[in-house]
C-alpha cells in the first residue's frame, strides 16, 4: 500500500510540474504538490514542499517550452 502511495505522489508531481507563469508561481505550485505527496507517502510534509517547489522551479527554468 505504501508503495502505491508513492506511485500515486510521483504521478501527482508529474501532473503539475511545468506549471506557472513564473518563479513565485512554479515554487509555490511545486511546494503545493509536494507537501501533499510526502502526507501521502508517510513522509514530511515541509520537506515535501521543499523538494516539490525546488524541482518545480529547476525544471520550468531548465525546459521552459515545456512549461505552458
Amino acid at each position: 500500500m505504501r508503495k502505491m502511495a508513492g506511485i500515486l505522489g510521483v504521478v501527482g508531481l508529474l501532473g503539475l510540474a511545468a506549471c506557472g507563469e513564473n518563479i513565485g508561481q512554479q515554487a509555490i505550485l511545486g511546494g503545493g504538490t509536494g507537501a501533499v505527496a510526502g502526507a501521502v507517502v508517510g513522509g514530511d510534509p515541509i520537506t515535501g514542499a521543499a523538494v516539490g517547489a525546488a524541482g518545480n522551479v529547476a525544471f520550468c527554468q531548465l525546459y521552459p517550452e515545456r512549461c505552458r
